[in-house]
């Protein structure tokens, strides 16, 4: 149990620093605020904030102690930003005060060599012996945008969501929360490990598959200390929620330099393949492939077979997606003779519609032409999922044509639908109408082939397990 982490009543940040440039004071203000700069995202943790430094009165408004030690009320988790060595005798007062959890952002442990190791196994005994948690060393910190508690010196708070991510780099985390606002794409939370010297990736695997929260799980690996263990709980979690890997280290170069970074364990980049493929866990080839993949896997069910059919205004891109398709072994069901009557009989079709899959409506296509098309198709038994694409004309209604994706989404539940709205400026409302309804969009086709491929990867693995 993590709540600690993720749910605590009070933090208390030693280290805590006047100097706006400081992780101690980035990490006093994300909290105190929601995060350093400016965003809508932004909200204040509710829970109690203490700040911790022997030279300070006071710092963002708030009292500031010499040592934790000086508060009289309880503290659920310590986010520890000081150097390295002082680390255990901040770690001793943290254990005299009965802290339960502790996030060591520190670096200069187990990632530098022997002399790191030493002293990360010294800390770990002193919080092992009183019982606290660790999350790091090495670390950016953590953040749970449902709970307004942002434990980092990241930019600001996350969008909230129903990814949760999970990283071993805490600069890569950085640039996420960026991305994640111009996207708008939400977590449920987000962990820099770190040198995962207490906590490691299988049990934050562990208390996600148990959150309401999260729906699915995005993981930034660069090895392992315990495959065995990972493999026994990722197979275990990945029944409840899918997880998608974007595993770094796959090159010799790449080996070398993570040891220095968090101290991990690399190895053969075809051996976690493997592992990969056996616990059901679907592996991103880079960040967007992450995210994207995630969002479908979260937002989706699975396909209950690989048979899927392509929905678009625009023959070259139904052609370009069909493509993509072939490449990932998507296969795409031959439209049958009663669907084929069904939209000829509907009275919506363009004459030159193209009566196969890809089923092509033809450019000058309203969106009563999507909403028969949508309706045929997916009541069709063998079509699995959909792949719905809109390239913009003048005619071209977005926001009708995304208003009738929703509805057949929410009429044929069991069946995945993703999209590819292609363009820009003039999608944009329509694309952000889709993803909050939980249909996720993809501006170029591939990438709606690659997330569908994903859903029947997804419901091939759990048709194994039964």
């Amino acid at each position: 149990m993590l709540e600690m982490f993720f749910d605590p009543k009070s933090v208390a940040v030693i280290g805590a620093s006047r100097d706006p440039k400081s992780a101690g004071y980035g990490i006093l203000k994300s909290l105190l605020k929601g995060g350093v700069f400016e965003s809508e995202t932004n909200i204040p943790f509710k829970g109690k904030v203490y700040a911790i430094n022997p030279k300070a009165k006071k710092l963002l408004g708030i009292k500031c102690y010499a040592s934790i030690l000086e508060i009289k009320n309880k503290i659920d988790l310590a986010v520890i930003v000081v150097p390295a060595k002082i680390v255990p005798a901040v770690m001793k007062d943290c254990a005299k005060k009965k802290v339960k959890g502790a996030i060591i952002i520190s670096a200069g442990f187990g990632e530098i060599g022997e002399t790191g190791k030493k002293l990360e196994e010294e800390v770990l005994g002193i919080a092992k012996k009183a019982g606290i948690r660790i999350v790091g060393p090495n670390c950016l910190g953590l953040m749970r945008p449902t709970n307004s508690l942002n434990a980092t010196f990241g930019p600001c708070m996350a969008p909230k969501g129903n990814v949760a991510f999970f990283s071993q780099s805490g600069a890569l985390v950085d640039s996420v929360i960026d991305w994640s606002l111009e996207r708008n794409y939400g977590f449920s939370v987000v962990v820099s490990m770190g040198n995962s010297a207490d906590l490691s990736v299988s049990d934050f695997l562990l208390w996600a598959e148990s959150d309401k929260n999260t729906k699915a799980i995005a993981l930034y690996l660069e090895g392992l200390k315990d495959g065995k263990l990972f493999m026994k709980v990722a197979k275990q979690v990945g029944i409840k929620k899918p997880i998608v890997v974007l595993k770094a280290v796959r090159s010799a170069t790449g080996m070398s330099a993570v040891s220095s970074h968090t101290g991990s364990l690399a190895g053969s980049y075809e051996i976690y393949l493997a592992a990969f493929k056996q616990c059901g866990i679907h592996v991103a080839n880079d960040v967007d492939d992450l995210f994207e993949m995630a969002e479908a896997l979260a937002d989706q069910p699975p396909c209950k077979e690989n048979g899927i059919a392509i929905i678009t205004n625009g023959g070259g891109a139904g052609v370009l997606c069909a493509d993509h398709c072939e490449k990932l072994g998507l296969k795409l069901t031959k439209l049958s003779d009663a669907t084929v009557k069904k939209l000829d009989l509907s009275g919506k079709m363009h004459p030159a519609y193209s009566r196969k899959n890809p089923l092509d409506l033809v450019g000058d296509a309203l969106h009563e032409r999507y909403v028969s098309a949508l309706d045929a198709v997916m009541k069709q038994s063998d079509v699995h999922g959909v792949i719905v694409i809109q390239t913009l004309q003048t005619m071209t209604e977005p926001i009708l044509d995304a208003k009738a994706v929703i509805a057949a989404r929410k009429k044929y539940p069991s069946k995945p639908i993703v999209t590819s709205y292609m363009g820009g400026k003039f999608s944009r409302a329509s694309v952000e109408l889709l993803e909050a309804n939980h249909v996720p969009d993809f501006n170029v086709p591939y990438k709606s082939a690659r997330a569908m491929n994903a859903l029947v990867e997804r419901g091939k693995w759990l048709r194994g397990r039964k």
